[in-house]
């Protein structure tokens, strides 16, 4: 059958409507950037299938320490969501998310719904009454101890329950910012919400012959691991990474070792070991290492199960 001439101007023009109309269906990703190693891992979990996030805070630099790249500032120009645990964790961001990240949409995971805080604590050698033998806090029941700028601690996801709390977080705002995926998303959330319970369970099992045996941590980074799992960290050598603890202090930590009976001082692998070897001198206890921001682990969705695995072993390893 020989068509009528009118009809090949039709036909061509829905071969090539169909031809190009599907991809202009397609929806990307936003652009997402995240602050840090273990927060990544979680964002990265959630967008599986989907896009990979950035991430400002790579390799074994630490947030403490941390000094904005012209690359994270151009990550950031270009960003369309911002995941970060808050000033009181990333003060090198606050200014640059203020300057740089204008349009895009800033979440601070320290106020997600569900997260549990905790103070500071201030001493070197941690007695009775700063509640070290209390079992964790339950991620549902916020204790938000914050009066101000950074006075609550926030190594936050060293609690699998808080962790949870972060996963709803970023799932809302990334179906919010993509509804597209949102399905996705939220399948995601859920078999990463299931990973975590499974390793909750985990960890506690591992550390539970050794959770009564005293430890020193390099800096006070532990609390939430402390009070999920009832480990017994009974000082830290510095509150904070960035400040160099004096004489008076070095020396109340080798006394609580002695006295304690500490087995083990554990370093980090960002930070200088001399003050550990300083204070283990002369006493039974050995030296192991904690990474409590996964220096040193590879980026992406499986980083925080090996970072809390890696803590717990360390634990079972040096104690036992």
């Amino acid at each position: 059958m020989i068509l009528p001439k009118a009809i090949f101007p039709l036909a061509a023009s829905l071969l090539f409507s169909g031809l190009f109309a599907a991809p202009a269906l397609a929806s990307d990703p936003p652009e997402v950037v995240v602050s840090i190693k273990p927060v990544h891992s979680l964002v990265a979990a959630i967008m599986q299938g989907v896009g990979t996030p950035d991430l400002i805070v790579d390799g074994a630099a630490s947030p403490h320490t941390y000094a904005l790249k012209p690359s994270n500032a151009r990550a950031l120009e270009g960003a369309k969501v911002v995941f970060w645990v808050g000033p009181g964790m990333e003060a090198f961001l606050e200014k640059p998310l203020s300057a740089l990240g204008s349009n895009a949409l800033v979440v601070e995971l320290d106020k997600a719904p569900g997260i549990a805080k905790l103070k500071f604590r201030q001493g070197g050698a941690f007695e009775a009454d700063d509640d070290g033998d209390e079992p964790a806090a339950d991620a549902g029941d916020s204790q938000d101890h914050d009066d101000g700028h950074g006075q609550f601690d926030t190594h936050l996801w060293l609690d699998p329950h808080n962790a949870k709390a972060m996963t709803a977080e970023i799932t809302t705002t990334l179906v919010a910012a993509d509804p597209a995926n949102a399905l996705t998303y939220e399948a995601n959330q859920k078999a990463l919400d299931d990973k975590l319970d499974a390793l909750d369970t985990e960890i506690a099992s591992t550390v539970a012959p050794v959770k009564n045996k005293p430890f020193i941590v390099f800096h006070d980074a532990y609390q939430y691991f402390e009070r999920r799992y009832g480990v017994h960290v009974a000082g830290s050598i510095t509150v904070s990474p960035e400040s160099i603890p004096g004489a008076e202090r070095v020396a109340e930590i080798h006394g609580k070792v002695a006295d304690l009976g500490a087995t083990c001082v554990f370093a980090e692998p960002q930070f200088e070991p001399k003050l550990v070897n300083v204070v283990i001198e002369g006493t039974s206890a050995k030296s192991g290492v904690l990474d409590p921001e996964a220096a040193t682990l590879p980026q992406g969705p499986d980083l925080y199960f090996d970072l809390m695995r890696n803590i717990a072993n360390s634990l079972k390893t040096c104690l036992s």
